[in-house]
Formats: structure tokens, C-alpha cells, sequence
């Protein structure tokens, strides 16, 4: 049994706002990239800007993550306390890190959205 064809969905329709949770959860300069990988102003930024936004998010993302894994081994008392007193948990770096990796996932797939659109593949 075939589907019938439905469009695609619109890749470029404006995202959610941030949520309170996730105003929270990140910096005031972390949130600003994670709004600025929301559409309609993801898709208005150039190609440059946009490699840029991702290199940054990458790099933001891969910090907490670190961050994450070095607070999940000093509150398991499996590594030395980086600072005066260890650390008891990391579920605010890890609630950092999923927001971060889910602003690096748009604007990578509007880099792809883009890339095809290049190679002549029409996605909306």
C-alpha cells in the first residue's frame, strides 16, 4: 500500500521560542546563538554567518559536554575536584548540552537544506 503523496514539510516555518527551561538552562550569549538557530532568521543569515553559528554552537556544545563527563566523574569520586569542592551532580550541564546540540542540529540541517538546494536537489 502506497502513501499518498503529502508535501514536504516547511523546513524554513518559524521554530518554537525558547522555552523558560531553556532560558535557564543556558548563558545569555548561549541563548542568543540558540535563538539565532530558530527560523525565520536561521535561513536569512548568509553562508559564511550561518558556518560561523555552527562552529560556535559546536564549540559551545563540545565545552558542556566535557564539563558534563568531568562533573559526572567528581560526583561519582572517580576524579579530583577541579574546584574547591567537588562536584555533586551534572544535570544542569547535561540540560545545557541537549539544548545546545538541538540549535547545533537546525542550523545543521539548514546547511544541508541548502547543500541540496545547490546540487539541484528541491527541498522546501
Amino acid at each position: 500500500m502506497t502513501q499518498p503523496d503529502r508535501p514536504a514539510p516547511d523546513r524554513t516555518a518559524p521554530d518554537q521560542p525558547a522555552s523558560d527551561q531553556e532560558k535557564r538552562a543556558l548563558a545569555k550569549d548561549e541563548l542568543d546563538l540558540a535563538d539565532r538557530a530558530r527560523q525565520p532568521g536561521l535561513a536569512q543569515l548568509s553562508d559564511r554567518e550561518l558556518s560561523d553559528l555552527i562552529s560556535l554552537l559546536r564549540g559551545r556544545r563540545d565545552r558542556a559536554r566535557d564539563l558534563a563527563a568531568r562533573q559526572g566523574r567528581e560526583a561519582r569520586g572517580k576524579a579530583e575536584p577541579s574546584g574547591a569542592t567537588p562536584a555533586s551532580g551534572n544535570l544542569g550541564t547535561l540540560t545545557k548540552q541537549d539544548y545546545l546540540a538541538a540549535a547545533l542540529d537546525r542550523a545543521t540541517a539548514e546547511r544541508h537544506r541548502r547543500d541540496g538546494a545547490q546540487l539541484g536537489d528541491p527541498q522546501p
